[in-house]
């Protein structure tokens, strides 16, 4: 099932999370509203990094933090021993809000700027993941004169495609992210980052993309980048300190789904970098993994106040909610699938299929196509799980409606993470008004 592992029902049939009932936290912070179960949040992230140091002694796990992030889930997974993977300058500055040491991160981005990459520079981030020749360009001005050369991966493009969605897929040869080794660009780009004094190439990078089911797919990744560090150990003698074959580990939305088995995947990619460093003659590197979703999607839970119901007939009944795709518009991106509970009585009576529809005023604004729940009433709460990564994440002021508040809750006791955003915050950055 989808839900957080805290989440419960008492007696009554109240929805609780962290020993907290959900219809005491709606009335407290408002609807919509997202919960962060952090005894899910911490275990996750402890299990995951527990076996990959398992499979492989040199492992170690940074969070994807375009997922989710605030200061304060940063700091939680830095307190179990996750550091981050970030790909803007607003992101290492939250990491570092939250108390992350740069040098535990790895900033990606397929585009990044020129403060960008200063400001990570200044910080001391720990591995500066090139995506393009701009890159060296804008690192070699950078790095002029510095003592000690900048840590750096080289961001691969390794040919393989994955059976995902196509909005998610990201390490086909027909992708916007990495340098292709196929067509001899790689290797181009090794070339211009060797002849860089203030850049050592300590590694490479690659990511297929999300939502992967397959955990046998990282055996090609490695093999692909393998194949490439040999190549580069032959022309330029530099053999990789670092091998990250990212993350885009597969977690279903909603409760008729498959999860990829983390745990066979580090035993794929520890085996395939042993046999493949064994057979190419490389030393065994550190093993660099990036996961989010995994970690935080399961953690978060989305809470909504049921209003106007539309009953169609031959076509379909509408139950409308509070919140929608200004909050979690990955059912409009991606076609995503989510199952939701009443959250505020017990789940009693016949079941009957609806379409929950958010507020905004698109079509398109579906929360889930069909779900089969008690008849819902308004004022009613319904709660939606797997709502943690890439929601809030991607949230927008579409219709001017502010954004939700967030909260952790654990052993009963809540914390408000982020307010709920107010009318005066959304003219916060306008300009006045001219006057005549």
């Amino acid at each position: 099932m989808p839900w957080s592992v805290t989440t419960q029902r008492t007696e009554q049939g109240e929805l609780t999370i962290g020993g907290i009932a959900v219809a005491s936290l709606a009335d407290r912070f408002g609807t919509p509203l997202y919960v962060i179960d952090e005894e899910d949040l911490r275990g996750r992230a402890r299990r995951i990094r527990g076996l990959f140091q398992e499979a492989y002694t040199r492992s170690r796990v940074v969070y994807a933090a375009k997922a989710y992030l605030s200061p304060t889930v940063a700091a939680l997974l830095w307190e179990e021993g996750v550091g981050l993977d970030v790909v803007s300058g607003g992101e290492l500055y939250v990491g570092q809000a939250g108390g992350v040491p740069p040098e535990s991160m790895t900033f990606h981005g397929n585009n990044k700027s020129a403060a960008e990459l200063a400001e990570a520079v200044a910080a001391g981030v720990g591995l500066i993941a090139i995506d393009n020749d701009r890159e060296v360009d804008l690192l070699r001005r950078l790095t002029e004169g510095v003592s000690a050369p900048l840590r750096v991966l080289l961001r691969l493009n390794p040919g393989v495609d994955v059976a995902t969605h196509a909005k998610m897929l990201t390490g086909a040869l027909d992708s916007k992210f990495g340098v292709a080794v196929a067509t001899g660009a790689a290797m181009a780009t090794v070339d211009r980052i060797v002849s860089t004094p203030g850049l050592a190439l300590v590694g490479y990078h690659a990511h297929v993309g999300s939502q992967v089911l397959d955990p046998g797919l990282v055996r090609r990744t490695i093999d692909s980048m393998l194949d490439l560090a040999a190549s580069v150990r032959d022309r330029h003698g530099l053999v990789p300190e670092v091998l990250s074959p990212g993350g885009g580990f597969g977690v279903s939305d909603s409760a008729d789904g498959d999860d990829a088995s983390i745990e066979e995947w580090a035993r794929n990619a520890a085996d395939a970098l042993h046999r493949g460093c064994a057979s190419r003659g490389l030393p065994a590197p550190e093993l660099v993994v990036e996961p989010g979703r995994a970690i935080i999607g399961p953690a978060g839970i989305a809470v909504y106040r049921v209003g106007a119901r539309k009953e169609i007939p031959g076509a379909r009944t509408y139950v409308s909610v509070d919140g929608g795709m200004g909050d979690n518009i990955r059912p409009s991106l991606y076609g995503a699938r989510y199952t939701a509970s009443i959250a505020n009585r017990a789940p009693l009576g016949p079941l009957e299929t609806v379409t929950i529809a958010g507020r905004f005023c698109e079509s398109g604004d579906i929360l889930i196509d069909e779900v089969a729940l008690p008849r819902l009433e308004p004022e009613d709460l319904l709660a939606v799980p797997m709502a943690g990564a890439y929601c809030l994440a991607m949230a927008s002021n579409y219709n001017l409606a502010p954004r939700p508040a967030v909260v952790g809750v654990r052993d009963g006791q809540v914390r408000l993470l982020r307010r709920r955003e107010t009318y005066d915050d959304l003219v916060a950055l306008d300009a006045p008004v001219p006057t005549r």
